[in-house]
Parts: C-alpha cells; sequence; structure tokens
C-alpha cells in the first residue's frame, strides 16, 4: 500500500514542487492551508506521516493526538526544531528534518539585507519612484576592512564567511564547537562572544535556536556594541528580544537592522494581512524605522532551496519506510543526528 502523507502550512509552490517529485515515489499526499494544531492533529487520522514546516508548533498535546492516529513519522521541511516537543515524542513518533537545503540561499539573502541596510537600497527604490534624485541622507560605508561578526559556523554560516571575505571584511566568529582548522585555511578568527559583540560592525546570526541562545540579544549585549552596530538575523525570531531591540533602534546603539524571521511571525509570516490591521504592537513600531528592513522568513525562498527542501524531505519519508538508518533524523535525548549520537554516547539514545 502507497504510503499516506498529511501536510499542514502548505502553499501553493510547496504543492507544485512536491507534486512534480512526487512522480517518482507515488505517496498519497493530502496537503493542508492552515498550521497544525491540536485541534485540526485528528485529521491526521488514516495517514502514516505529517509534514509539518516552521511554524507548525508541534506541541505535547499535538504529538499526543497523532500518536493516537497512528503516526509514525513527522516529517519537518526545514532545517528548525525548536517547534517540536522531543521529550513528549520519545519512543512514540520519529521526527526527521532537512539539515542543509541550500545554505547559499540564506547566506546571500543575509548579505542582501547588509547591503540594502547599508546602501540605503529600500529608500532610494521609493525616492526615485518619485523623481525624487537626491542623496541625502543615503549615505553608506565601505564594506571593506570593516568586522563582521558571524555568530554560528556550521553551513550558513560558513557559506556567508566565504562571501564577506570576498567583501575583504575582517571576519570574527562564535560557535560553541569551532572549527579551527576550517579558521585558518579560510583566514577568520574564533573569539569569544562578548569579543565579538564589542568589535564587530555587522553581526550576523546564523545559529539555531536552543536555552543557551534564546534571547541572545537583549539590552545588556547590546549596550556593549559597537554604536551604530548593524544586526542582521536570518537565524531564528527567538535569538533576539524585539523589545530591547527597538530600545537600541531609539538610543541610535544600534544603526541598523534587518530581520528575515521575528520571535512571534508565526501568525503573520507567509500569509497576505495586507487588508487587516496589524495588532502586533511590537511588529508595528518595528516597521516604522526607515533603518530596519523585515522579510518574511524568505532567506530560503530559492528554487534550487525549495526542490532541495522537497527531495530531502520525501527521500527522509522513503528511508524510514524502508527501515533505514535515518541520517536525518533527531535523537529524542541529545537531538543529534544517529551518527553523531553514536559517536558521542557511545550508544544510540533513540
Amino acid at each position: 500500500m502507497s504510503t499516506k502523507i498529511a501536510f499542514f502550512d502548505t502553499k501553493p509552490y510547496d504543492r507544485d514542487m512536491f507534486d512534480e517529485l512526487n512522480r517518482d515515489f507515488g505517496y498519497e499526499i493530502k496537503y493542508h492551508k492552515f498550521n497544525i494544531t491540536a485541534d485540526n492533529a485528528m485529521l491526521a487520522e488514516g495517514y502514516d506521516v505529517v509534514c509539518v514546516f516552521v511554524n507548525d508548533v508541534v506541541s505535547a498535546e499535538v504529538i499526543e493526538r497523532l500518536h493516537s492516529c497512528g503516526i509514525k513519522l513527522i516529517a519537518l521541511r526545514c532545517a528548525g526544531y525548536n517547534n517540536v516537543d522531543f521529550k513528549a515524542a520519545y519512543k512514540k513518533i520519529h521526527v526527521v528534518r532537512v539539515p542543509a537545503y541550500s545554505p547559499n540561499a540564506i547566506a546571500e539573502h543575509t548579505v542582501a539585507l547588509m547591503l540594502s541596510l547599508n546602501r540605503k537600497i529600500h529608500r532610494a527604490y521609493w525616492r526615485t519612484r518619485d523623481a525624487n534624485f537626491s542623496l541625502g541622507g543615503l549615505m553608506g560605508f565601505d564594506m571593506y576592512r570593516k568586522k563582521a561578526g558571524v555568530v554560528g559556523t556550521g553551513k550558513i554560516g560558513r557559506a556567508l564567511i566565504r562571501i564577506l571575505l570576498g567583501f575583504g571584511m575582517d571576519v570574527l566568529a562564535y560557535d560553541p564547537y569551532p572549527d579551527r582548522k576550517a579558521a585558518k585555511e579560510n583566514n577568520f578568527r574564533y573569539v569569544p562572544l562578548d569579543e565579538l559583540y564589542r568589535s564587530s560592525d555587522i553581526i550576523s546570526l546564523n545559529c539555531p535556536l536552543t536555552k543557551e541562545t534564546e534571547y541572545m540579544i537583549n539590552r545588556n549585549t547590546i549596550e556593549i556594541m559597537k554604536d551604530g552596530v548593524m544586526i542582521i538575523n536570518t537565524g531564528r525570531g527567538k535569538l533576539i528580544r524585539t523589545a530591547d531591540l527597538i530600545w537600541g533602534l531609539k538610543n541610535g546603539k544600534v544603526g541598523s537592522a534587518g530581520l528575515d524571521v521575528y520571535e512571534e511571525e508565526a501568525e503573520y509570516f507567509f500569509e497576505d494581512l495586507s487588508n487587516r490591521v496589524l495588532t502586533d504592537d511590537i511588529l508595528a513600531r518595528l516597521l516604522t524605522f526607515n533603518n530596519v528592513i523585515i522579510t518574511s522568513h524568505q532567506g530560503f525562498f530559492t528554487r534550487e532551496a525549495m526542490h532541495n527542501i522537497a527531495e530531502t524531505t520525501m527521500n527522509n519519508i522513503k528511508d524510514f519506510t524502508e527501515g533505514k538508518v535515518q541520517d536525518n533524523e533527531l535523537c529524542y535525548r541529545c537531538l543529534k543526528s544517529p551518527a553523531e549520537c553514536l559517536k558521542n554516547k557511545g550508544e544510540q539514545c533513540f
């Protein structure tokens, strides 16, 4: 019998990509436009797999309901996994993800935000549409020889570092598990996080959301940064305490901010709300700053990345149904892949 998959939080471009690839897999697929919740999780009754996206909150209650429906696998079609209650999933439902769909896509979007903010491209665009060709207020700075602080040196962070080095920037990096060999070969430096905050002209967050990184950008850390620092976040919204970022923007400590993620984005991002009043006061306040650019979690959104997401997701499901070792499965206890779990623990936690 064909494997049955219930997709949640899907858009037309998701359906187009997965339908195209499904010609080779032959799965039975049901697409739902809405996010999964405890109230609608029962729609997965009769299916084998649930496929969710970054803003689907897979809580303990959702997992219990999916488990009661007979769901065996939750397939995340994203890299992040902070939206899943792994403790609740333990020994009930397996969880797989797409760890690397296109690091270049997100790194390039990060640089696009940097350049747009620095050279005021967004403001110049609207001016010239009104036949205003003045340059007042549009002055930027040379990125050459400036210090860029990159927090997180996984695949995305390293792709970003390669681009920034191409600009001739001095790259400082922080990662709890530094790769000294890569730093030496690629001419960037690992430094303590406080030093990165104090020294960087531009700070980019390219790390996962964990207990250790939640609200790592806050009033205390902003206070030690350079005056006029640029902050870019293409990681996860809760890496920044947004109210404190607004404080920094208002007093000029933060010179500009580029945000592809927002801590309360689930209700807003990926949706067209142009005919509604924006009820999130903090998000509305952010949108009033002319030195802030917000994009709606689109850093991943390239043709190549979408194809890789769909292909890896389908192969994750295929491997699971065939009983193969899941390279992209996450251990419920240590949140690592089977190979890493085995190496670090001596025995698999699964």
